[in-house]
């Protein structure tokens, strides 16, 4: 796969999870009733998505670049070497 290519394939998932989670904002500032099928049908979705993103497992299964926040294991090995350098 070219760099193009995965360029390309960051740019669209960060695109539909930036959408994801401004839906509810877009919706209720274009006043487009939220009780619609297919309005209501997209926030669940979009709700879903941010939230099963946000869970640590799948933060976990994610590449670096998409992730939140790094693994627990990470913040662990930091916090190890930090004590081993007699920091607080």
């Amino acid at each position: 796969m070219t760099d193009a290519t995965r360029r390309t394939i960051r740019t669209v998932v960060q695109t539909t999870i930036a959408l994801a989670v401004l839906l509810p904002a877009i919706v209720d500032a274009s006043g487009i009733p939220a009780t619609l099928p297919w309005v209501a049908g997209a926030l669940a979705v979009a709700g879903g998505l941010a939230r099963v993103m946000a869970l640590p497992g799948v933060q976990a299964l994610m590449p670096a670049w998409l992730r939140t926040h790094p693994p627990a294991d990470a913040e662990l090995r930091a916090l190890t070497r930090k004590n081993d350098r007699g920091g607080a």
